[in-house]
């Protein structure tokens, strides 16, 4: 498919254009795509549906990522909890209750995916931030910036923080019911 361009788009009427439009729509239906009649507008359309396309896939992926995230999150705080039972029962002997050690393990969920989600965050920015350079070093895009969406980012640091306290519900009710002399005497 080849584009023509109109050096002389900004002079042409809107009824130019829907004529233009209209005869090259004919012409498609007779002898296929072979030439598309297309201005600035219709070219950034384009290109900018190939973007949310891409961005689109982005955050499938990125979806597929959390969920990974938050099964990881379970598992480790299940392993937690499992292996550190004779301290839990001793805990639970010498000050916290049910609700104490249940609180406990949903702020280490919370350290951990906070942790996890600032890592991620900051190693996102310094990867676009160092493709920008790239870019702008091969001179190819001189007027490439990159641009820090903050509201988005916050976004995501607040769904980390929470989805790292949905991951504990399980393992904090886990460990809460361990029975306190039994798991003093497991080694």
């Amino acid at each position: 498919m080849q584009a023509v361009r109109n050096p002389d788009a900004s002079r042409v009427g809107e009824s130019d254009h829907i004529r233009v439009r209209a005869d090259r729509d004919a012409r498609q239906r007779w002898h296929g795509p072979a030439i598309t009649v297309a201005d600035k507008k219709d070219v950034s359309g384009d290109i900018a549906k190939t973007i949310t396309l891409m961005l689109n896939m982005l955050y499938g992926l990125l979806a597929m990522t959390v969920i990974v995230a938050v099964l990881g999150v379970i598992n480790t705080l299940a392993m937690s909890v499992f292996e550190r039972a004779q301290e839990s029962g001793m805990l639970r002997a010498i000050g916290p209750d049910r609700r104490g050690i249940k609180q406990m393990v949903r702020l280490e969920s919370l350290v951990i995916s906070l942790f996890g989600g600032v890592l991620g965050i900051g190693l996102g920015v310094f990867l676009a931030w160092a493709t920008g350079e790239l870019i702008k070093a091969t001179g190819q895009l001189s007027t490439y910036e990159t641009v820090l969406p903050w509201g988005r980012m916050g976004l995501f640091l607040a769904l980390a923080a929470m989805v790292g306290v949905l991951a504990a519900l399980w393992p904090a009710r886990r460990a809460a019911k361990l029975n306190m002399v039994q798991a003093i005497k497991s080694e």
